[in-house]
């Protein structure tokens, strides 16, 4: 169960980390590129911070979850600056793809089809069992 300080701290990082993910993306030359923090989760020690990023178009994906990865020092220290006021300790951040837009989009094209994906279940794409 997430404490109070855990949603305030997560709130405080979402909306600047936003902010400086979409202006980093645009000055790098990806100006059709949207950039948003779906979801940030703070461990209950307040050290770490994971962050679920949604990127579209999809196809960049894998290639700025990259460079987030390898700046995340650079990331780190400007919400720093930005949160200096309200956060002591800034948490490491933890980068990860949040691909459920990409799932539901793949929901909404098999529904789409002609062929019924409930009666014909080799259409849809086979889960893995935890």
């Amino acid at each position: 169960m997430e404490t109070q300080r855990q949603r305030k701290i997560a709130g405080v990082i979402q909306k600047d980390l936003a902010d400086i993910l979409q202006r980093a993306a645009v000055d790098g030359g990806l100006k059709g590129t949207l950039i948003s923090v779906s979801k940030v989760s703070v461990t209950t020690d307040l050290s770490i911070a994971k962050i679920y990023v949604s990127i579209f178009p999809h196809k960049n994906a894998d290639e700025l979850l990259e460079g987030m990865r390898s700046n995340q020092p650079l990331i780190k220290h400007e919400l720093a600056q930005r949160t200096k006021n309200q956060l002591r300790r800034m948490p490491e951040l933890s980068f990860y793809i949040d691909d459920s837009l990409e799932y539901i989009d793949g929901i909404e094209k098999s529904l789409k089809r002609t062929e019924n994906p409930i009666e014909n279940r080799d259409l849809l794409e086979k889960r893995k069992k935890i």
